[in-house]
């Protein structure tokens, strides 16, 4: 029979949030495939832990994805684990799991820590529906796309970024989403943990006179209804009334139902309407 791949949580700051069942399974296992083999060392040396491991990281993800799945084909049980946090969220372990699928390799995950769910649920903003994004691509074009996106997003958005990368971020969100509030958290179950509600024009003065420090976690709030509302009663008040009644009328809308919708679009009254387009100079002169 073909071996199991286990997908084990491990801790991202504090060792005391590794569960029992992942030091279970890292000691019966076969083999542990590790992102990066010498800082899973110091985890396993921790808790004595002397299962063989071997490598699993961006550069080999797929190449050394079918080797493991060899080993998982001879019977052989192996776990998977990142520098830190949940495998298969926004590291190679997600080619893995997929590879093993494909194969007919079975697949368990061992839930425990992950930054996102836990900045999330401490930054006191809405968590019923959230985009993660991770970390924002290098690349400047596919960048301005994800901002792009991000600009019309109504879920509340979270960020990884990395210290030397914080305050470039900070200001393209600004400059994207204009002055969102947001929670800045770093360094998350370590001693010196912070999350700070705050709105990024704030952050971005805070930094203009602190150097960043630690792994950061940006849990913005989405675009709200108010403001989609706002902008489009905005784009209707760019309008002449003129404008904005022939806009309805183009459409075959009759005059009165025109008048109806405009009032609504703009947030005044049908009498509003209709006294306003008696007094314009256009209307006075036919």
């Amino acid at each position: 029979m073909a071996g199991k791949l286990y997908l084990c949580a491990t801790p991202i700051g504090n060792l005391e949030d590794i569960t029992l069942r992942v030091l279970r399974v890292l000691k019966e296992v076969d083999l542990i495939a590790a992102e990066d083999t010498r800082n899973s060392m110091k985890l396993l040396n921790h808790f004595e832990i002397k299962t063989p491991m071997t490598s699993y990281h961006e550069h080999n993800k797929i190449e050394k994805a079918y080797k493991l799945i060899e080993k998982l084909n001879e019977g052989e049980n192996i776990a998977l684990v990142t520098d830190a946090g949940t495998p298969g969220i926004s590291d190679p372990g997600e080619e893995l799991v997929r590879i093993c699928l494909d194969e007919g390799i079975e697949v368990t995950s061992l839930p425990g820590p992950a930054a996102c769910v836990t900045a999330l649920t401490m930054s006191g903003m809405p968590t019923r529906r959230f985009a993660f994004e991770a970390f924002l691509p290098r690349e400047k074009k596919d960048r301005q796309r994800i901002f792009e996106e991000l600009r019309e997003e109504t879920r509340t958005i979270v960020i990884y970024e990395a210290p030397h990368r914080l305050k470039k971020t900070l200001d393209e969100l600004y400059g994207i989403l204009g002055d969102r509030t947001l929670s800045v958290c770093r360094e998350l179950t370590k001693k010196h943990e912070e999350a700070t509600k705050t709105t990024l024009e704030n952050v971005i003065e805070y930094y203009k006179d602190h150097e960043p420090r630690g792994e950061y976690v940006l849990v913005v709030e989405g675009k709200t209804f108010q403001d989609k509302e706002r902008e489009k009663q905005l784009a209707w008040e760019a309008m002449s009334l003129k404008e904005h009644m022939a806009y309805y009328e183009q459409q075959g809308v009759p005059h009165k139902e025109a008048m109806k919708s405009v009032a609504l679009d703009r947030g005044i009254s049908k009498r509003e309407v209709y006294q306003s387009l008696l007094q314009s100079p256009e209307d006075s002169d036919e």
